[in-house]
């Protein structure tokens, strides 16, 4: 039988201390950098869509950059006409330098998300992208309603 004077005495529970120490910190840190690589990538693929949109748009390929509206020349969409589209979007428009546009902001709406879009040569304009089928249409609105925390474009700005 161990008394106190033994060296070993204590030392399982120091030991099993240390393993609840240990387990707690790298199961919050799995949590912390899961959350936010969570938050860094939930919206990568809607991102990816608007680059492409901007990359057809910077190359001239102004029938394709339609048909991620989920148009086409030969099914035009009811309330948005070849026509329109190019007076939005096409050379003569204000968003033909592709360059000088900026995504301000970036908001999940639930079944899709917004891209605040500005440019100094018209008025801001919201894209909204499908989550399901990643096809593009105008947002309803400038963002999406509710509140805002800033944190994501906080850390993009600075870090990427």
């Amino acid at each position: 039988m161990s008394g106190i004077l033994d060296p070993s005495y204590g030392l399982a529970e120091e030991r099993r201390a240390r393993l609840v120490k240990r387990i707690v910190l790298w199961g919050a840190v799995v949590v912390v950098v899961g959350g936010f690589v969570f938050l860094w990538f939930r919206n990568w693929r809607q991102e990816q869509t608007v680059k492409q949109f901007f990359s057809l748009l910077e190359q001239k390929k102004y029938q394709d950059a339609y048909a991620m509206w989920g148009c086409t020349q030969d099914h035009p969409c009811k309330y948005y006409s070849p026509d329109a589209f190019n007076e939005d979007w096409g050379p003569s428009s204000p968003y033909a330098d592709v360059a000088a546009i900026k995504i301000e902001h970036e908001d999940n709406c639930g079944s899709g998300v917004v891209f605040d879009l500005e440019t100094p040569h018209a008025h801001p304009a919201g894209l909204f992208v499908s989550k399901d089928n990643e096809t593009l249409s105008f947002a309803p609105g400038p963002r999406c309603p509710g509140r805002h925390l800033q944190i994501m474009e906080f850390l993009k700005s600075h870090l990427g």
